[in-house]
């Protein structure tokens, strides 16, 4: 009886003891069965959320749209209800015996026409030269234009020559991402042109026809925040917007306007104008997506032609195609014109010892290229 009561007292503390630890068990927190893929699955969704808004730009500040800048500049309605906002200088229109369409380069606009400003009054009425000079679309006071293409620019310039009577043929002069449109001209309305200039005209390294060896290796002279910044407009243009506004890695020298892009003697130029450039403020009035960033977009994109497949405009000599470029230009190689020159042998080529991205600014430099291209003095 003593045994049998012993071993029904261990019996009771072994219970005990396992209704404790039960009890324990079922006071500890258990989550609902399948939280932790709702956790994951919301958390998901909010970064993805957040990264969409991330890399979608702003919309445009048209101009005079109600929270827009006021429309100051003449301007004409293209065929697509966009308008484009233009300026003219030199001998009347009606008067002129040559008439040149003159683009601007990057982060610039029509007041910026580098031929305008700089040819000598003498030659303006010796010559009876008129320049029409524009905003791009998404510069300055002409509209964004969502659907542009390496295409569309040349015809916008048609379209801009045809409203304002220049005739059936003109002159195009384009300076540095200016100048890359002129390509569009030479390709798409040769037609209308009586002659051109590239002046110190942006490359874009995926061209077809560059021998891959010589296209890296001007690739490779670029800044290191320059060539990721090509790399994404060029791979992933849906990123360009967030790339040139994230704060984490560094962006484009080129929209931040650093000095480390010019040359010593771009520098020296550039300080003739700085204190008269005074319309820095309308340049980007309308946002940075639709002016800097699509141009980056469509520059390095994947364009429809290459320069170098692109025929003479000109069989008969009746008009000629200059392209002009300093040997120490920072901004883009002279190794890759030098190569588009040499399979283009109807190219007039002029590359200038010593100068920079900025040689049109030299004092008598832009006489000697109008020059050049209207009556052919060398």
């Amino acid at each position: 009886m003593a045994g049998g009561g012993g071993v029904n007292r261990k019996i009771s503390a072994a219970s005990a003891r396992a209704h404790t630890r039960r009890a324990k068990q079922n006071t500890s927190f258990k989550l609902p069965s399948g939280i932790f893929t709702k956790i994951l699955l919301v958390l998901s969704v909010g970064i993805l959320a957040w990264a969409y808004q991330a890399i979608q730009p702003p919309l445009p500040k048209t101009c005079g749209s109600p929270d827009g800048p006021p429309v100051t500049a003449s301007r004409i309605k293209l065929r697509d209800g966009r308008h484009l906002a233009y300026e003219e200088h030199g001998v009347p229109r009606d008067a002129a015996k040559y008439k040149i369409v003159s683009v601007h380069g990057f982060d610039c606009c029509r007041h910026d026409a580098v031929v305008a400003h700089n040819l000598s009054p003498e030659i303006v009425e010796v010559l009876g030269v008129y320049i029409l000079s524009f905003d791009r679309p998404g510069y300055g006071e002409s509209d964004p234009n969502p659907k542009r293409t390496v295409k569309s620019m040349a015809l916008d310039i048609e379209e801009l020559a045809d409203q304002l009577g220049l005739g059936s043929k003109f002159y195009v002069i384009g300076f540095s991402m200016g100048g890359q449109v002129i390509w569009s001209c030479l390709k798409y309305i040769p037609h209308r042109l009586a002659g051109a200039t590239l002046v110190a005209p942006v490359v874009n390294y995926w061209w077809s026809g560059f021998p891959t060896n010589l296209s890296k290796e001007a690739y490779q002279q670029q800044l290191p925040q320059e060539r990721w910044t090509l790399r994404v407009s060029h791979y992933a243009p849906w990123l360009t917007y967030w790339w040139n506004t994230q704060k984490w890695f560094p962006s484009s020298s080129v929209i931040g306007q650093s000095a480390d892009i010019l040359s010593t003697e771009d520098k020296k130029l550039l300080s003739k104008i700085i204190s008269t450039r005074n319309h820095v403020a309308l340049v980007r009035q309308q946002g940075e997506y639709e002016s800097l960033h699509r141009d980056l977009i469509i520059g390095f994109g994947t364009w429809e032609f290459s320069p170098m497949d692109l025929d003479n405009p000109f069989p008969n000599n009746e008009g000629s195609v200059h392209l002009w470029h300093g040997d120490e230009d920072v901004l883009v190689p002279v190794t890759l014109q030098r190569y588009i020159a040499q399979q283009l042998p109807w190219i007039h080529y002029h590359e200038l010892p010593g100068a920079g991205h900025m040689f049109p600014l030299a004092d008598g430099m832009t006489d000697t290229m109008i020059k050049a291209l209207l009556v052919g003095e060398k």
